[in-house]
């Protein structure tokens, strides 16, 4: 027997709704296999944690966390806490003390889905640098409540963060046989980062002749992320640029419901984090109606980053079948399904 400790953060809003239908999920993988077993361990740290404590997580809560094969996480965010103080006092410091370096995003439009773009050949994957560049957290106002009041915010990326998550890409696209990575740039206007940025992808993809490496400032990756879907395989870019453009690639699945991610330590030096990029959604909380498929995607990469391939692909196949049946979907999607009938069908698929 095999076992699994999944520490969950549930979070806020939609985050609890989902992660009770992963934990179903995985309950009903476990039950089939017969031959593993998930020890799952709940956290409460959410912004109504911070209401109530003052802390979005306690002082030790890293060292609590560390404890597991696997995070999986909810979403976070709740009226009465700022999204900048939710963020950088559990999300980053997380990714960052974890170094989660690599945020793996795939932009997939599964059977039964249907795209609000023309082009409906979307299939690829975009690597986002996890831990510095633009979400560093450095700046400063100066002479606050004045005239010249001036707020200045810093991005950082280091050689050794720069050239690990585009070297991270090339591997990534070596191994999954694909011959295209294309980098966000924009050295014209941010002439110290992005032109840092770009001679460390040039020096990188030429160890990897085989594969071919294009860069392209943002504001015309995003125009060639609607026009051109079906050229992209690979997308590396920074922390900012890669949000983005993540968030972008979910809307041209045709919900922010359905997209997954992954902040991985490709090392195992800690334990890796995965979670549906869609937010807490609290308008909709408690009503049934949020779309599990990005969390249940997310389970499948956390599947595949624990080994359990085979259970990865089952999940999957019962996610596409679902889907591609079209009778039992959410309302983001067209349906007027509940999150747990849903839940229910795919089980049911497995």
């Amino acid at each position: 027997m095999k076992k699994f400790v999944i520490n969950l953060i549930p979070g806020d809003g939609i985050g609890v709704d989902v992660i009770q239908e992963a934990v179903r999920v995985l309950q009903a993988l476990a039950r089939k296999n017969g031959g593993i077993e998930f020890d799952f361990r709940s956290l409460p740290w959410s912004c109504q944690y911070r209401l109530k404590t003052g802390r979005m997580m306690p002082e030790d809560g890293l060292s609590i966390l560390a404890d597991c094969d696997a995070i999986l996480l909810g979403a976070v965010g709740f009226p009465g806490v700022p999204d900048h103080v939710s963020l950088r006092e559990l999300l980053l410091p997380i990714r960052v003390q974890f170094d989660q370096y690599v945020n793996l995003r795939p932009v997939k439009l599964l059977p039964g889905l249907h795209s609000p773009i023309k082009n409906e050949t979307i299939d690829f994957v975009v690597i986002r640098e996890n831990s510095e560049g633009e979400y560093c957290g450095k700046g400063e106002i100066r002479q606050p409540g004045t005239p010249d009041e001036t707020a200045i915010q810093e991005a950082v990326f280091t050689r050794k963060g720069t050239e690990r998550i585009i070297r991270y890409a090339f591997e990534y696209a070596r191994e999954h046989r694909l011959g295209k990575v294309m980098s966000a740039t924009k050295s014209n206007a941010l002439n110290y980062s992005m032109v840092f940025w770009d001679k460390i992808f040039q020096e990188v993809s030429g160890q990897y002749p085989s594969v071919e490496a294009r860069q392209m400032h943002i504001d015309a990756l995003a125009g060639f992320f609607i026009m051109h879907p079906d050229r992209l395989q690979v997308v590396v870019a920074s922390n900012l640029f890669g949000d983005i453009l993540t968030d972008l690639g979910s809307a041209m699945l045709g919900s922010i419901g359905i997209s997954p991610s992954a902040n991985l330590n490709p090392e195992g030096r800690f334990p890796s984090m995965f979670e549906p990029i869609h937010g807490s959604a609290p308008d909709i909380a408690g009503k049934g109606i949020a779309n599990p498929i990005g969390t249940l995607w997310a389970v499948a990469m956390m599947l595949s980053h624990l080994k359990l391939e085979a259970e990865a692909g089952l999940l999957m196949g019962a996610i596409e079948q679902v889907l591609s049946e079209g009778k039992v979907c959410t309302p983001d999607i067209g349906g007027k399904a509940t999150t747990s009938e849903m839940t229910d069908r795919i089980i049911a698929a497995l």
